[in-house]
């Protein structure tokens, strides 16, 4: 396994020694436990001094993992995972490119894209050294792409497999690129055995920009992925998980939830959820004072100017909403940007409303977790960008993401379900989000790497 963000990172303990304890992210969650213990080595990038001070060791046994830190130089990180991965490739592959703006591809780019390469490379030279003949490489995300370029020259033993967690744009909005830079990526991509993506119609995008540039596309599947249940029920069982939910049943005293659960991300559509909000607010009276609206939001990529700038705009129109409609006792849109696992969890419990309205997304795991939680029979409202919409849109409240007023409308739909209607939908919304699990993900890709899914113990 080789992504950017590993399994396990490290700190130091109070006599200097290394400590490792289990890495955050919803790749760790989702796929750790099954890789755990199995002798499997997964890659990664050192985030951290004590993850570097690692990485000297080589591949460790910590947490049940078998473990690669990668030290990398952080100029080469910064250009590689600062300018190219996330305020250029994720803003391409989500449709947020602001054309009269940004992307500027002037000289300092162009050492960043080199950037890109050269930690792409240190990746694919540790996998050429460390594995064994005949090997399956499963390669993470649109940030290390490339790896499959240089797995393919020095080591086409090996049967290496890429799987796109974002979204894929189409063949006119990928012209946004260098020529060079494209095709590069396209040619890259098409040296896997194949490319995986959570949704069919990322895949067709992508097979539609290889077909444009390259001629050819190379093979790719469609596998969502899904959340660990076992994960979810024994944070849903924690002490930490009922203190929170007590504390949201003192908050709510009564009052219905409208939640959400996003990084604070502009792919995230929060600020039209916002305003969505006040609409209903506005348009329905009756609702004043009767429901709240709690947006869990914790921070990210906060070295963006993008993001910085995203933040003020997000925390001032919660302000404007609060003042316009607040009144004592009743604070009517509360965010909450504190990375809080299980309050989260203790809020997907209790919602009576989901809203997940991503301009664009990969997947969205939260939309799965909500229905696999709740326990009110509660509603989603999906953006129909969502990748998870393909498995969980016959159930939800869809929603154009762009369309405020007709999100404000679905809120106020969702809020109207009679029991009836609301339990039909949350039971079809548990079947779906259900359906599959982090070990049907997997072993879809070891199928697309030609690997007898036996192997996975």
């Amino acid at each position: 396994m080789v992504s950017n963000r590993g399994p396990v990172s490290f700190s130091h303990g109070p006599g200097g020694e290394l400590v490792p304890r289990r890495g955050a992210g919803g790749l760790v969650s989702s796929i750790g436990p099954l890789l755990r213990d199995t002798g499997a080595t997964w890659m990664a990038a050192a985030m951290t001094d004590a993850d570097r001070e690692a990485a000297g060791a080589g591949v460790v046994e910590a947490e049940g993992f078998r473990f690669r830190s990668l030290d990398l130089d952080p100029v080469s990180f910064a250009q590689y995972y600062d300018v190219v991965a996330n305020a250029t490739l994720w803003f391409l592959y989500h449709g947020l490119a602001d054309a009269a703006r940004r992307p500027r591809y002037d000289h300092r780019w162009h050492e960043a894209w080199d950037g890109y390469r050269r930690v792409n490379e240190a990746f694919a030279r540790a996998v050429v050294e460390e594995a064994p003949d005949g090997a399956v490489v499963l390669v993470q995300d649109y940030h290390l792409v490339l790896v499959g370029r240089w797995l393919a020259a020095e080591r086409p033993d090996l049967r290496a497999v890429h799987f796109h967690h974002t979204p894929f744009c189409d063949p006119v909005a990928l012209r946004a690129l260098p020529d060079a830079v494209a095709d590069e990526l396209l040619a890259a991509a098409s040296a896997y055995t194949a490319c995986g993506f959570h949704a069919r119609r990322w895949a067709d995008r992508f097979a539609a920009c290889a077909e444009a540039r390259l001629g050819g596309a190379p093979p790719t599947f469609v596998a969502p992925i899904a959340p660990d249940p076992d994960d979810l029920a024994e944070v849903a069982a924690s002490g930490a998980c009922a203190e929170a939910l007590a504390r949201l049943e003192r908050s709510l005293d009564g009052r219905r939830l409208i939640l959400r659960v996003d990084r604070l991300e502009l792919s995230k559509n929060l600020l039209r959820g916002f305003w969505a909000f006040d609409e209903l607010l506005e348009h329905h009276p009756d609702l004043r004072g009767e429901v709240t609206f709690v947006a869990l939001c914790y921070p990210s990529r906060e070295s963006l100017a993008e993001y910085q700038a995203y933040r003020l705009e997000v925390e001032a129109v919660a302000d404007l909403v609060n003042r316009r409609w607040g009144r004592p006792g009743w604070t009517p849109l509360v965010l909450d940007t504190a990375d809080d696992f299980a309050s989260s969890v203790a809020a997907l419990r209790r919602y009576d409303v989901l809203l997940v309205n991503p301009v664009r997304d990969g997947l969205n795991l939260v939309a799965k977790e909500g229905a696999m939680l709740n326990e009110h029979q509660g509603a989603v409202v999906l953006s129909t960008e969502a990748g998870v919409f393909d498995e969980l849109g016959g159930a939800a409240l869809a929603v154009n993401p762009y369309d405020v007023s007709a999100t404000a409308e679905a809120l106020a739909d969702a809020l109207a379900l009679g029991p009836a209607e609301r339990a039909r939908r949350a039971e079809a919304l548990r079947a779906a989000a259900g359906a599959r699990t982090p070990r049907d993900w997997l072993e879809d890709q070891l199928r697309a790497a030609g690997l007898s899914t036996s192997a996975v113990t």
